[in-house]
């Protein structure tokens, strides 16, 4: 929900970004939050809008692929008719994202790059990790209703809030970074960080590190492709649950099957086990299933979000069978 590039200064690497001296703003719907709350204190903010690159503007479409400049609107993504029928799983995840108000502000590698979080980190009288290392978790032992169930930490448990990243995690898209030494591209899927000891590093970014597009491969699966998303209310809020379906079918039996799944984890999270159990099988309600018992075989849920196990599964098993019945 945010468009926030926190990518750190020099020297970042041993700091959180909310110490960073400097902070890069595109649509900004998270950062000036943060710098309300005393969150973030950034000495000085620079404004990526003002560069003079038409690519970071612009959706380019060809039959390998799409790429998809950093500064494009996460709305001008969502109301696009080729990536509406060719990429459904990336339309549909913005579509579910915040408000239309954001979602014509927010960039798409903002979005990308929200922290993870949770209430704990916006409160800066409760002890956080990510947002002051070595200050506890708050969360661990607090109501942790939102909080994640898979790839947790002694140090955080807080969940990666964002749409846009599964449904990127489940077409094996990439992002182009530009930084102190030139261009590479690295999956998106390894973007994000488990937390581990270090959860006030949420990225695989360098300091001065921009990403300047995402590029997202044409495959037989891309077209049918789905996201559902379990929420507290309709609008404006976080998913409970999230599942980014890409199906490629042989008849009734699963030919390739990409998933990933959201709401439940500290980062974007590519359910493998369940992709390797469906793999070859056909695709009905006791094969969805199964699938969905192995996507969370490694949960570990707290006090208050035990109730994450069995609506995650439920979300998986949802995806997968609308996804199944889409023409295309």
């Amino acid at each position: 929900m945010s468009d926030i590039a926190l990518i750190e200064s020099a020297g970042a690497r041993r700091e959180p970004p909310t110490r960073a001296g400097a902070q890069f703003i595109a649509g900004g719907t998270n950062l000036v939050d943060y710098m309300k709350l005393d969150v973030a204190r950034p000495d000085t903010v620079i404004d990526l809008n003002s560069l003079d690159d038409s690519a970071l503007r612009r959706i380019n479409i060809q039959d390998t692929g799409i790429r998809l400049g950093a500064l494009v609107r996460m709305s001008e993504v969502e109301d696009h008719n080729l990536i509406r029928q060719r990429y459904p799983v990336i339309a549909e995840s913005l579509g579910l994202t915040a408000t239309r108000q954001i979602r014509n502000m927010a960039t798409l590698a903002g979005n990308l790059l929200q922290r993870t979080r949770c209430e704990y980190f916006r409160e800066t009288s409760w002890g956080c990790n990510k947002r002051e290392p070595g200050s506890g978790c708050a969360a661990i032992g607090g109501v942790d209703r939102q909080h994640a169930i898979l790839g947790t930490s002694q140090k955080c448990i807080a969940t990666y809030p964002g749409d846009f990243a599964q449904a990127l995690v489940a077409l094996d898209a990439m992002v182009e970074i530009e930084g102190k030494n030139g261009l590479r591209k690295i999956p998106v899927v390894e973007l994000h960080q488990l937390p581990g000891d270090t959860p006030h590093i949420d990225t695989s970014l360098q300091p001065a590190d921009v990403i300047t597009a995402i590029t997202v491969p044409a495959g037989p699966w891309a077209e049918r492709s789905h996201f559902v998303k379990v929420r507290d209310r309709t609008s404006y809020a976080f998913a409970l649950a999230s599942a980014a379906v890409a199906l490629e079918l042989d008849g009734e039996k699963v030919r390739d099957v990409r998933i990933a799944i959201g709401g439940v984890a500290t980062v974007p999270w590519r359910a493998r086990l369940a992709e390797d159990t469906l793999r070859g099988q056909a695709l009905d309600e006791q094969s969805a299933e199964l699938a969905a018992e192995a996507a969370f075989s490694d949960a570990h849920p707290g006090r208050h979000n035990a109730f994450k196990l069995d609506l995650g599964k439920a979300t998986i098993v949802q995806a997968l069978m609308e996804t199944k019945a889409m023409q295309v």
